[in-house]
């Protein structure tokens, strides 16, 4: 049995502790905004928060959060209304979208550690979330976006 916080709210699972934290967040507990990539930790699209930090979620054990706390895309605001969420949608970034949850929770973390991002701050974090449909330039316009909106000025 593993227990840990999820979304703000207690949850035990009874299953085998190497069981990939996305196999027990999608299957075993219903959330579906986080995605399976490649399974080995190198597109993103798995990406949630584990004590505020972005992990790959295909590749950590769930033994591994016991007594931790993970936030998934649908813990980050329930209502959408996180800027990053905001951003996402005023600026069209997201074509196909399937990379998307995954991008959002990897901004999250860049926007914790650079209140004020530039480009490269924003290439070298999020360099490791793939996106095949291209949508990067929209996805750094949106994160700036964010980002002025979380320090309460305009784009920098």
């Amino acid at each position: 049995m593993i227990t840990f916080n999820l979304n703000g709210k207690p949850v035990t699972l009874e299953v085998d502790g190497e069981t990939p934290l996305l196999w027990a967040i999608r299957d075993d507990l219903g959330y579906k905004g986080t995605k399976f990539g490649c399974g080995i930790g190198m597109c993103g699209a798995c990406t949630v928060h584990l004590d505020g930090r972005a992990i790959r979620s295909c590749i950590t054990p769930v033994a591994a959060i016991a007594g931790a706390t993970v936030v998934t895309i649908e813990g980050l605001d329930p209502n959408g209304q996180h800027p990053l969420q905001k951003a996402w949608v005023a600026t069209q970034t997201p074509q196909c979208g399937y990379c998307q949850s995954g991008q959002i929770m990897q901004a999250a973390t860049l926007l914790k550690d650079y209140p004020n991002p530039t480009d490269a701050d924003i290439d070298a974090v999020m360099n490791g979330n793939l996106c095949r449909c291209m949508a990067y330039a929209r996805i750094r316009k949106a994160i700036k976006l964010a980002a002025a909106e979380l320090r309460g000025g305009a784009p920098a």
